[in-house]
């Protein structure tokens, strides 16, 4: 099927990602309020709105993992107070949010003109892998679009409100901002600071300690449910780093497994005086794009996955913030800190970390060279607890900046 077949600069001949929702539009009728009921708030309301833009959200959940370092956007096409199609980005180089809902429509036969879009990012108004998603309103036949949140990016921001304006669409800006720039948080920080969003990933026993022994590798002390857990924070990040201790000593494939991950972390490792064993996993798999940070230049034959980069240190450690400037202005949006407490702290000291996860296990480690670390760590930083749970007998926090 050719989608948008009167405007051909929107008929790319993509598979479409967009959600079937056959059967369904009654059901999501203002999550079962009927609009035509006097006791229901009619359609423009604050109540009613929300909703629809708690759906967009909700929806953009479904590319999230697979399509760094483009954001999570959903799309929701409303008329008469009832969902008529919904869409999210779901795969780079795929349809934006938008378009993927014009397109589910469009495969059901149901006319866009005169529909309200519910958007959660602003309308892009630039050509990239997709022609911008203002002509795909234009087309459609919008006449008002609801936006969450204004295109983070200084060089664009209000460029596609603008448009769509001038064209005598109707537009608002702001429904749910906060909970839509929650979602996108990543992207919302490296557009502002040109450096990736850190969280620190941790996992200690029952009184506060690791296994930091550099003669045996480490066993995993958690649940398998605490297992999973860190696999999907790797996949839902575009960067996971760690020490070359970590790698001399375990070495980690550094992937995300049995989670369903649809891209892989690129694999970053500091390595300031060259002792990255050249027989390592990461180093031989090919697996997916892996760093290697160096204080100096170190002569080694590298496969077409490894990259090594170099920032000149005067000590034995490299500034963590001149490495998160590399990583930055290498596109890298999120980055997830493994590793062990010589790491961790590193970057709790250079205050480089914006979020954290503490996994702590009710085991009670036996041998080995104990290394501590603890909450009194992450609250120095200003980290408060967001939340919490138990997953199988380990206590995960879940730790943000307070607001």
């Amino acid at each position: 099927m050719r989608f948008f077949p009167n405007f051909p600069s929107l008929a790319w001949g993509f598979t479409m990602h967009a959600t079937r929702i056959d059967g369904r539009t009654k059901a999501w009728r203002l999550q079962g309020l009927d609009t035509r009921n006097d006791e229901c708030a009619p359609v423009g309301s604050p109540m009613v709105e929300e909703d629809f833009m708690r759906r967009a959200i909700e929806i953009a959940e479904n590319g999230r993992g697979k399509v760094q370092p483009n954001p999570l956007v959903g799309c929701v096409l409303v008329r008469d107070g009832e969902v008529i199609a919904e869409g999210w980005h779901d795969n780079i180089g795929g349809f934006h949010a938008e378009q993927a809902a014009i397109a589910d429509a469009e495969e059901r036969g149901i006319a866009t003109s005169g529909s309200t879009a519910y958007v959660t990012l602003e309308p892009c108004n630039h050509h990239g892998r997709t022609p911008p998603c203002t002509e795909a309103l234009l087309w459609a036949g919008i006449d008002r679009v609801v936006i969450g949140a204004l295109d983070p990016n200084p060089t664009v921001r209000g460029g596609g409100m603008s448009v769509l304006m001038d064209q005598g669409v109707k537009v608002e800006n702001g429904l749910l901002e906060r909970e839509c720039k929650a979602q996108m948080r990543e992207f919302i920080h490296w557009c502002e600071f040109r450096k990736p969003f850190v969280t620190l990933k941790a996992a200690i026993d029952i009184q506060g300690r690791v296994d930091v022994s550099p003669e045996e590798p480490s066993e995993r002390f958690t649940s398998t449910s605490s297992l999973k857990r860190s696999h999907l924070l790797r996949s839902n990040n575009m960067g996971i780093l760690v020490g070359v201790e970590t790698v001399i000593r375990d070495n980690p494939e550094l992937s995300a497994r049995d989670v369903g991950a649809k891209l892989q972390p690129i694999r970053i490792v500091i390595d300031p005086n060259g002792r990255i064993p050249k027989d390592c996993t990461l180093l031989s798999d090919g697996r997916s794009r892996t760093l290697i940070i160096h204080s100096r230049d170190v002569v080694a034959v590298d496969p077409p996955h490894v990259e090594r980069y170099v920032i000149p240190s005067d000590g034995q450690d490299i500034e963590v913030n001149r490495i998160l400037q590399l990583l930055g202005d290498l596109g890298i949006q999120s980055l997830v800190i493994e590793g062990g407490p010589t790491t961790w702290k590193s970057f709790i000291e250079s205050d480089a970390v914006d979020a954290a996860i503490l996994i702590q296990s009710p085991k009670n480690l036996q041998s080995g060279e104990m290394g501590i670390f603890g909450e009194e760590y992450l609250r120095d930083t200003g980290l408060v607890i967001s939340s919490h749970e138990m997953l199988e007998g380990d206590k995960v926090t879940y730790w943000s900046r307070s607001q």
